[in-house]
């Protein structure tokens, strides 16, 4: 009797180990593999996992294995992906099943669709499919045309082709002003990374709002090569094909966000992560990975060349560039000759930059606005420019406030309070919203505490900065950006055409506008209350703000139809005399960069040290800071708290409550990566012997290991 053949699977639960079924191949229809996804029993339903051990062995009673139900019609996961999957369930602390499970998508997670999923991708669905994608690249054609690269890109050009030639794991920071011409770069070297017929390609963008506009010219630029995008606005039925045909080496192009890096691609040459700084590459929600390290990693395993490309890097990949790691290549200048706008920055101290009382009764009163920058924008309209005025604040007020009293709309369920939208937004009628945990509220008529029907919203956001910009430029044509706007009628991508399409004068919104689009006509550039993201408890924040602030001026001053460049940025500010500012003022990337590595040398923060979280939920932030501390109280009493190791007091979160959950965190830091792997790994196991799942039995409290958190 020949001798039973069992499995080890995988399933989507927070558990340390897999579990073993028999598998029959007569009944299967086929022989099992590591990387088979499978339906199984487990308890009194059946789930989705995947094959990751096949031997004749367990270490249970074989007569009691329950036996796997049906595998997919699909080929196993490449064992690259499943090396890729094993490493970030280690290096993130989390479940391997819970690593591997949600990458897939939807229509290969039911098995009683798996069956019709195959027949939807016969020729004929093929066929609507190539229909619809020739289709937006006829809409593509003219909007897109290579120019000729300049000597700067062609030198980056010509190390990148070495790379791929070489055969061997190279990281090259591509590092360039806005307009430097990037993307016609890295697109010149995919040309050559695909010229094997087989090959396979990774582009990361981080946002979805980024993604038609780099499809548009990626599918222009390879007209002949299979595409797919994978991001989270896809529908399940498209993400579905999409993996599909990434899985078995059908699509030659695979461009998408975060998720998209951990898609199994067998025949995967080449890696590009564009705007590689972006902290939407760090995934906020269960396994905690960042997609750019997990790139990186990804072509190191596969030993094949990888891209970062920024014109604002990020601190540890800029370090790791001068140190020699990574190559470290460099365009200066701008395409096609265009210079960079001239940044002003405006003293919003100086009584000056102010209207005068005598303007009260006018309608440029409403308008929170320096006279500088009113003026600015009028000198642009009357050059037939568009302007961009970004305020990062969506919605009409950030809150609502009683004159009377002291009351405020405050989010019962959350440590921030309601913004109050306008009606059209969100609703028919004007409303509250707290951005938090998404609770909707009627505006109230008279205030809850005192009864004074007098409310007054505090503050704008970008639905009172439209409406007054329409009411103090009423022939100006103005658009508002924001994702309330772009999830009415038309959706972001048709928003950003209208800008490209030059049938709008003002653009006002949030930072879906400063990333990424290439607008032809901006002559001007706005940036209000940008002094917000200067001081914060965060490290990282004037990191961001510098590379918020770059991406934005770069959407001014690009070539213009007739060859003619002009452009300027203006930033109002409390405090003009900031490091942030005065280097933007230069223009000077690098000379910030070392400033803020200096910053952090001294103080021992990421990169020159590395951190890990400890997250605790409850329902009173009493118990989930007592959940913390009798955590660091086992961790001191088993000497894990070495040298070289911190492990700081456990304190509330920043945004405490959320949904009516109490938060609070650990931080665990080390000057030694491996220290502090091991000293995670030891808490992950202290932890999950008194839980069920990520909840501890005797508290309840909900926890979760975070590695390499980008905000504290």
């Amino acid at each position: 009797m020949p001798s039973p053949i069992v499995v080890q699977v995988v399933i989507d639960k927070p558990l340390a180990q897999g579990f073993d079924y028999l598998w029959d191949p007569q009944a299967l229809g086929l022989s099992p593999e590591i990387g088979h996804i499978v339906e199984v029993p487990f308890g009194r339903s059946t789930l989705v996992g995947v094959v990751i051990k096949v031997s004749t062995h367990s270490d249970f009673e074989i007569n009691k294995l329950k036996s796997v139900i049906q595998a997919a019609p699909l080929p196993p996961l490449d064992s690259s992906a499943l090396r890729l999957m094993g490493f970030a369930s280690q290096y993130y602390i989390h479940g391997l099943g819970e690593t591997i499970i949600p990458t897939i998508p939807k229509m290969w997670k039911t098995p009683a669709g798996w069956q019709k999923n195959i027949e939807k991708l016969a020729p004929s669905e093929s066929k609507k499919i190539k229909k619809k994608k020739n289709e937006e690249l006829k809409r593509s054609e003219g909007f897109i045309s290579e120019s000729e690269l300049n000597e700067a890109q062609e030198s980056a050009l010509k190390t990148l082709r070495a790379n791929l030639a070489d055969g061997e794991f190279k990281a090259a920071l591509l590092q360039g002003q806005t307009g430097s011409g990037k993307t016609a770069v890295f697109l010149n070297w995919l040309s050559t990374a695909l010229k094997d017929e087989d090959a396979q390609a990774l582009i990361l963008v981080p946002e979805i709002n980024l993604t038609p506009q780099l499809e548009r010219r990626v599918r222009a630029y390879f007209p002949d090569k299979k595409m797919v995008v994978l991001h989270s606005g896809v529908s399940e039925k498209k993400r579905g094909i999409a993996w599909f045909e990434a899985v078995t080496g059908k699509a030659k192009i695979i461009l998408g966000t975060r998720l998209a890096a951990l898609t199994p691609i067998p025949n995967l040459r080449a890696i590009v992560v564009d705007e590689e700084h972006d902290p939407s590459y760090k995934q906020q929600d269960g396994i905690r990975y960042s997609a750019r390290d997990l790139a990186v990693w990804r072509a190191h395993d596969l030993k094949i060349p990888i891209l970062l490309s920024s014109a604002t890097p990020s601190l540890e990949t800029w370090m790791a560039a001068k140190s020699g790691r990574y190559q470290h290549l460099r365009l200066d200048q701008r395409a096609q000759g265009a210079g960079l706008p001239k940044v002003h920055l405006i003293n919003m101290r100086d009584p000056q930059n102010q209207f005068s009382p005598g303007d009260q009764d006018k309608p440029i009163a409403k308008i929170s606005l320096s006279k500088p920058l009113v003026n600015a924008i009028n000198r642009n309209l009357q050059d037939k420019k568009q302007s961009l005025v970004l305020i990062n604040r969506r919605g009409y007020a950030p809150v609502l406030s009683c004159s009377a009293c002291s009351w405020l709309s405050k989010c019962q369920q959350c440590s921030s309070y309601m913004v109050m939208h306008k009606a059209g937004a969100l609703s028919r009628k004007p409303l509250l919203s707290c951005h938090h945990c998404g609770l909707v509220k009627q505006i109230p008529g008279h205030c809850p505490d005192c009864g004074n029907a007098d409310l007054k919203a505090l503050g704008q956001g970008t639905q009172k900065l439209e409406d007054a910009i329409e009411e103090v430029w009423p022939s100006a044509r103005v658009l508002r950006v924001d994702t309330d706007s772009s999830r009415r009628g038309k959706g972001a991508e048709e928003l950003f055409q209208e800008i490209h399409d030059g049938n709008v004068d003002i653009v006002v919104g949030t930072q879906m506008i400063a990333k990424g689009h290439d607008y032809q006509n901006i002559g001007l550039v706005a940036v209000l209350d940008a002094d917000s993201r200067l001081f914060s408890q965060d490290f990282r924040a004037a990191e961001r703000l510098f590379a918020q602030l770059v991406q934005v001026a770069g959407r001014a001053g690009r070539a213009s139809k007739d060859g003619e460049v002009s452009g300027d940025i203006y930033i109002e500010t409390q405090f003009p005399e900031s490091a942030v500012f005065q280097y933007l003022l230069r223009h000077d990337v690098d000379g910030f960069l070392s400033h803020i590595a200096s910053e952090r040398d001294e103080a021992k923060l990421p990169p020159f040290s590395y951190q890990g979280l400890v997250h605790a939920e409850a329902k009173s932030l009493d118990k989930a800071i007592q959940f913390l501390t009798n955590l660091k109280g086992r961790l001191k009493a088993r000497g894990l708290i070495a040298s070289r190791l911190r492990v700081y007091d456990p304190v509330p979160k920043s945004m405490v409550r959320v949904a009516g959950v109490e938060r609070a965190q650990l931080v665990v830091e080390s000057d030694d990566r491996r220290q502090l792997q091991d000293v995670l790994e030891a808490i992950d196991l202290d932890l999950r012997d008194g839980s069920q799942g990520r909840i501890s039995k005797v508290e309840r409290i909900r926890w979760l290991i975070e590695r390499d958190p980008i905000s504290i």
